[in-house]
């Protein structure tokens, strides 16, 4: 995997159990590999190995046998990450170091075409559903059928391999950075994540937290984005836990230098723990008390004004001085953006982010907020003093019947004559 640390390590120390994978991984720790056709058979249970390579080359899926109905038809197949309800494993994730988004295209295309070959009737229950970038229409159902998937997955139609390879590639959501580092850990030996834990959930002072500030240490505050705008410690960035906390944590820290939290109490754990399950074991804190512990250090705290969606049509009536920055995808600010509008999708904000006026008014949208809190706080942290954070991003804008351009076509709101 490459979204995150699989479980193997912590499984295998609490059932001292082995380790099963495909003949192709390259582990580093001690595992037991098994080839296309090995079976293990468990009363009236038999699983049987397919060797089914694309979203990693070691890739595997499972054939599990009702031996009392049938020993030769499947009653289901365990696909993992090879077919999803819906869509396929992408095969452009690097999540095997050293082999070509080209390569796994190739071996994803023979691993179908054998999953194609089950009877339509076999039961197909893929490692997970939506909310994943490994892959680009994942749906949210649990189970299917090969004969259903054969119907409506947009990758099991007939078409000749190269169709295939081009459509499995294109218009997928661009991956974070540390989906490389994930794919490297999940191949190596490395401590549990309740050894994490212990190591990673200090109390700090406040000084403590400066000092760590001061020698380059990340900030990162998981608070909601309204308490983080209203008063956060200057220099810190805002990355929800209620949100998708992992991914932009992935995202937007680095796994090489020290991790401050900054949370509501009792939600100290919950950071830190998420964070090491996608491999970032370098936290080194949190702040005892959360913002509580600067009500006496008012010279630290920092704000972020927020700005209604009918208060920045007003401003923009007035004046187009303000510089708008949308820090959603490439593909929706394509589909629909405030005219006039800048994008800088957040992943690249920081790379680029003397793009943006030092000297203007900048309002930071996004689809609903979450992004735009992210973009905020990074913004800050550069020294922008002239920020705004659209409350509600664009779904705001558009409640409020407010005008748009985009590849879904110009709308216009109240007053607009078409």
């Amino acid at each position: 995997h490459a979204d995150f640390l699989a479980g193997h390590i912590e499984l295998r120390n609490r059932a001292s159990a082995k380790i099963v994978m495909g003949a192709r991984a390259q582990a580093e720790f001690e595992v037991l590999s098994v080839n296309d056709g090995d079976s293990l058979d468990l009363g009236d249970v038999r699983l049987q190995i397919m060797e089914t390579p694309g979203h990693t080359p070691e890739g595997i899926s499972v054939l599990v046998f009702d031996k009392t109905h049938s020993d030769t038809e499947p009653h289901a197949v365990l696909t993992g990450d090879t077919l999803f309800i819906g869509d396929v494993g992408r095969p452009d994730l690097l999540a095997s170091i050293g082999v070509t988004a080209d390569e796994l295209a190739d071996m994803l295309y023979d691993s179908l075409e054998k999953l194609r070959q089950l009877p339509d009737t076999t039961l197909v229950y893929p490692a997970h559903g939506a909310g994943s970038m490994c892959g680009k229409n994942l749906s949210s159902e649990t189970v299917s059928t090969i004969g259903e998937q054969k119907k409506f997955n947009y990758a099991l139609q007939p078409m000749d391999r190269a169709e295939f390879k081009a459509l499995v590639t294109a218009d997928q959501p661009e991956a974070p950075e540390y989906f490389v580092y994930d794919a490297i850990k999940n191949r190596q030996e490395r401590p549990d994540l309740a050894a994490t834990l212990q190591t990673s959930l200090r109390r700090l002072s406040v000084d403590e937290v400066l000092e760590y500030q001061q020698n380059d240490a990340q900030i990162v505050d998981v608070r909601e984005a309204i308490d983080f705008e209203g008063a956060h410690l200057s220099g810190a960035i805002n990355i929800g836990l209620k949100g998708t906390y992992a991914t932009w944590c992935g995202s937007m820290l680095s796994h090489d230098r020290p991790i401050v939290v900054i949370a509501e109490s009792g939600d100290e754990e919950e950071a830190v723990m998420r964070l090491g399950r996608i491999g970032f074991d370098n936290v080194v804190g949190y702040l005892e008390h959360g913002m509580e512990a600067l009500d006496s250090r008012p010279e630290l705290i920092a704000v972020v004004p927020r700005m209604t969606a009918a208060a920045l049509a007003e401003q923009l009536e007035e004046s187009n001085a303000t510089y708008i920055l949308d820090v959603r995808s490439e593909k929706e600010w394509n589909q629909m953006h405030i005219d006039g509008s800048h994008n800088i999708p957040l992943p690249h904000l920081r790379e680029r982010i003397n793009e943006v006026p030092a000297d203007s008014r900048v309002v930071v949208h996004c689809q609903g907020g979450y992004r735009s809190a992210i973009a905020a706080s990074v913004l800050a942290g550069a020294g922008r003093k002239n920020l705004h954070d659209l409350v509600g991003g664009i779904k705001a804008w558009n409640a409020s019947k407010l005008p748009t351009v985009g590849d879904e076509g110009a709308s216009c709101g109240t007053g607009c004559k078409v």
